[in-house]
């Protein structure tokens, strides 16, 4: 086998075993990041041959007509030109359809309560007047830098820190107290922007118990970089008997394990 074969499949393996890294993850910890990466890949095969396509015809494009030193216009053909219009447009609706049915989603795209100014400066009193989700509801307050949870049903409250119960549909109730924060849980595929005066809501189930990383994706300040946290998920034993032993204090999160 010449050098240059070897090298050419050498090359081939590399890519496709990057293709295969690329491809393969660990089991999603919720519907958000499950529905998230299954639009991420679906569009990925869709566009890896299309790429590879244009690529092949561009090398042999750059081959046979290299040397030519007499080159021709290109001669019309409306076949071809009502091919290829038509095969973007089937790309673009493949790609339009496959992105709303993820936005439409209940989790990536939860009912929002209406905007109030009847905002409490003290605590999380306007809460209290959003409407009610059904789920387990978690009122969540952004502030420079921290965060702040405060769980209604038992008036805990938890800094930087916020406790759900595993495989139970959750609401985070979000606002601020001084400018944008954004609530992003990477591991979840969560993402909700909180503003001041206003309540913006997102929503998840978490399979496993665990903690997970929370940071805020909005530069919100000269400490934006510390304003970190953690999502603790618990199973639901575990989390009604914290909230009833904590009713009224500010607590630690119990440990999920």
């Amino acid at each position: 086998m010449s050098s240059r074969r070897r090298t050419t499949v050498a090359f081939v393996a590399a890519a496709l075993s990057a293709l295969v890294a690329l491809t393969s993850t660990v089991a999603a910890q919720s519907p958000n990041r499950e529905l998230i990466d299954g639009l991420e890949y679906q569009l990925l095969y869709a566009a890896l041959p299309l790429t590879l396509f244009v690529l092949m015809i561009l090398i042999y494009a750059a081959v046979k007509f290299h040397d030519n030193d007499d080159p021709q216009p290109t001669t019309e053909d409306p076949a071809l030109e009502i091919t290829w219009t038509a095969a973007t447009a089937i790309i673009l609706l493949f790609v339009g359809l496959s992105g709303y049915s993820v936005l439409v989603n209940p989790y990536i795209s939860p009912s929002q309560a209406i905007d109030t100014d009847d905002r409490s400066q003290e605590g999380f009193d306007s809460f209290q007047d959003l409407p009610d989700t059904g789920d387990e509801e978690v009122h969540v307050r952004g502030y420079q830098w921290e965060w702040q949870a405060t769980y209604p049903d038992a008036n805990v409250t938890t800094e930087n820190q916020i406790v759900i119960p595993a495989g139970e549909d959750v609401t985070f109730w979000l606002t601020s107290d001084d400018v944008i924060h954004s609530l992003f849980i990477p591991d979840l595929g969560v993402k909700q922007d909180a503003f001041p005066g206003d309540y913006t809501r997102a929503r998840t189930v978490v399979d496993e118990p665990g903690r997970y990383d929370v940071v805020c994706a909005e530069f919100c300040g000269a400490g934006h970089s510390r304003m970190q946290g953690e999502i603790v998920v618990v199973d639901a034993e575990t989390y009604d008997q914290w909230l009833s032993e904590n009713e009224g204090t500010v607590a630690e999160a119990p440990n999920p394990d």
